[in-house]
C-alpha cells in the first residue's frame, strides 16, 4: 500500500491493481450515487412538498438551489481540507454530515426548516463531490484515471435514474419525506465500507481557509440568484435591482480579493496550465446548459401534457440506463487518445439533444422525449469522464483536492445559474406567475396557453443550446498537456 509521502504518492497516483483499488472505486461510486440520487429525487417532490409544508411559491425554489449554492461556495475550500487532512478523511465525514441532513430534512416542519436542513445536506455534499475526484487520484495512476472516471460516471447515472424512478413512485404512492429517510441507511453503509477500505495516500500540505473568498462569492452569487427567481414571479422593482446590483459588487469584491490572497478560494495560477481553463470553463458552460433540462422536460410533461410524476420520470430513465454504459468507454476512450475528441464530441452530441427537445410540441409524440433522453445522456457520458480526467492530470499532484474543488465550483457555478435562466426564458411567452407554478408541478396548462408555455419552452432550449454550443468550442480549442514533464514542474 502506498504511504503518503512515498515517491508513488508524490506522483499523485496510487495503483490501478490495488487489492482495495476495485471496493475503494465502489465507495466512491456509492458517494456519488446517493449525491445524484438527491439531485433529481426532489424536483419531482415539490409540490408536495410546497403543499405539506405550505411553503410560498418563491421560497419553495430554494430547496434545491440554496443546496447548490453552498456546495458551490465550499467545493474548493472542502478541497483544500482534503490536502490538509486526508482526503478520505473529509469524504467519510461529508458522508456523516449529508446523512444528519438527509434525516433532519425528513422530519422539517416548515419552508426555514428543510431549506435550512437542505444546506446542511449540501454541506455534505460538497465535502463528497469535491474530494471523490481527488481520492480517485490517488487510487488511480494517470495512465488509468480516464476509465476510472467513467466507472465513477455509473454512479452518476444510476443516481439520477433512481432518484427519478424512486421520486416519482414516494411522491405519488408514499410521502416526499421518505426521499430523504432512503439516504440514511445507504450512507450509513457507505460510511461503514469507506472506514475500513479507503486510505489516505495523498501527501499532507498545509492550507488556509479562504473566509473572504467565500463569504464574497456565497454573498454575490445570492445576491443575483436572489434577484432572478423573483424576476420569475414578480415585475421588477427597486429591491430586486439592489439585490441585483450588490450581488455584482460583491462578485467584483471576489474577483479583486482573490488576486491578493495568498492561498485564494480559485487559484488563478492553475489556470496558467494549458488544458486547465478551457477544461473548467468546459465544465461551466455545460453545467449552465444542462442541468435545467430535467427541469424543463418535466416542467412541459407535468404541464401542457399533464402526465403524473410518475409517468414523467419514466419517459427520462432510458437516457440515464445508455449513459451509465457509455461512460466507461469512453473513459478508456480519454485514456487513449486524450480528452478533446471524447468531450468535445460528448458535448457537440449534447447540442443535437437540446435541438431535439426544443421541437417538443403539444401534439408531438412522447417518443421524442425518450430520444432526446438518450442522446443528451451519451453526450454527458463522454463528456464528464473525459474532462474530469484532463483536469485532473493537468493538475499539480500536491494540488489534487484544489482542482477537484475549482472542478465542482466552475461545474455548479453554471448549474445554479441553469435553474434561473431556463425559467426566466421560459416565462417570456406566459405571466411569470403562472410559468413558475408550472415549473415546481404546482398547477398545468390547457388549451392556448399550453401552446404559448411550449413556445417559451423552446425559446428556453434555444437559449441552453448556444451555452453548449459555447462549452465545445472551448473545449475543441484546449491546449495539450507538454510530453516529458509534470504539472508541477509546469
Amino acid at each position: 500500500m502506498v504511504r503518503p509521502g512515498t515517491a508513488a504518492a508524490q506522483a499523485g497516483g496510487g495503483t490501478a491493481t490495488a487489492p482495495e483499488g476495485g471496493l475503494g472505486m465502489i465507495v466512491v461510486m456509492t458517494g456519488v450515487l446517493i449525491t445524484a440520487v438527491d439531485t433529481t429525487i426532489v424536483v419531482l417532490a415539490l409540490p408536495e412538498i410546497e403543499r405539506d409544508l405550505h411553503v410560498a411559491l418563491a421560497s419553495v425554489i430554494w430547496v434545491i438551489i440554496g443546496y447548490l449554492l453552498v456546495i458551490t461556495v465550499l467545493a474548493t475550500q472542502v478541497g483544500r481540507l482534503g490536502d490538509m487532512f486526508g482526503r478520505v478523511r473529509m469524504y467519510e465525514a461529508g458522508f456523516l454530515v449529508f446523512v444528519l441532513g438527509s434525516l433532519a430534512c425528513a422530519l422539517a416542519w416548515n419552508d426555514v426548516s428543510i431549506i435550512g436542513f437542505r444546506i446542511l445536506q449540501g454541506i455534505g455534499g460538497a465535502f463528497v463531490t469535491a474530494n471523490s475526484g481527488a481520492v480517485i487520484s490517488d487510487l488511480y495512476r494517470p495512465e488509468h484515471r480516464g476509465r476510472a472516471y467513467g466507472y465513477n460516471s455509473i454512479g452518476f447515472s444510476m443516481g439520477a435514474v433512481l432518484g427519478i424512478v424512486l421520486g416519482g413512485a414516494i411522491v405519488t404512492y408514499v410521502s416526499w419525506r421518505w426521499i430523504f429517510w432512503i439516504n440514511v441507511p445507504i450512507g450509513i453503509a457507505a460510511v461503514v465500507l469507506a472506514t475500513r477500505v479507503l486510505r489516505d495516500r495523498g501527501e499532507r500540505a498545509r492550507r488556509h481557509i479562504d473566509v473572504v473568498g467565500m463569504v464574497s462569492l456565497g454573498l454575490g452569487l445570492f445576491g443575483v440568484l436572489w434577484a432572478m427567481t423573483k424576476l420569475a414571479t414578480s415585475a421588477l422593482d427597486a429591491s430586486i435591482v439592489g439585490y441585483l446590483a450588490g450581488g455584482v459588487v460583491l462578485l467584483a469584491v471576489f474577483v479583486v480579493a482573490e488576486q491578493r490572497q495568498s492561498e485564494p478560494m480559485l487559484d488563478l495560477s492553475l489556470l496558467k496550465i494549458p488544458t486547465m481553463a478551457p477544461s473548467l470553463l468546459a465544465a461551466l458552460f455545460q453545467g449552465l446548459a444542462n442541468f435545467a433540462v430535467l427541469f424543463l422536460v418535466i416542467m412541459y410533461l407535468q404541464g401542457p401534457r399533464g402526465l403524473s410524476p410518475l409517468h414523467a420520470s419514466l419517459l427520462l430513465v432510458p437516457g440515464y440506463v445508455v449513459g451509465s454504459a457509455i461512460g466507461p468507454f469512453a473513459g478508456r476512450l480519454a485514456d487513449r487518445v486524450g480528452a478533446v475528441i471524447p468531450a468535445t464530441a460528448g458535448l457537440a452530441v449534447q447540442v443535437v439533444a437540446l435541438l431535439i427537445y426544443a421541437q417538443l410540441s403539444l401534439s408531438s409524440g412522447l417518443w421524442l422525449v425518450v430520444a432526446g433522453s438518450v442522446v443528451n445522456g451519451t453526450g454527458a457520458s463522454a463528456f464528464f469522464p473525459a474532462n474530469n480526467s484532463a483536469v485532473m492530470k493537468a493538475s499539480p499532484p500536491t494540488l489534487l483536492g484544489i482542482s477537484s474543488g475549482m472542478l465542482r465550483t466552475f461545474a455548479n457555478i453554471g448549474m445554479v445559474f441553469s435553474f434561473a435562466v431556463a425559467i426566466l426564458t421560459a416565462s417570456r411567452s406566459i405571466s411569470r406567475a403562472l410559468a413558475f407554478a408550472i415549473f415546481v408541478g404546482t398547477t398545468s396548462l390547457h388549451g392556448h396557453l399550453a401552446a404559448a408555455f411550449t413556445t417559451g419552452l423552446h425559446a428556453a432550449f434555444y437559449t441552453l443550446t448556444s451555452f453548449m454550443v459555447i462549452a465545445a468550442l472551448l473545449s475543441a480549442l484546449r491546449g495539450r498537456p507538454a510530453r516529458g514533464r509534470s504539472a508541477a514542474g509546469r
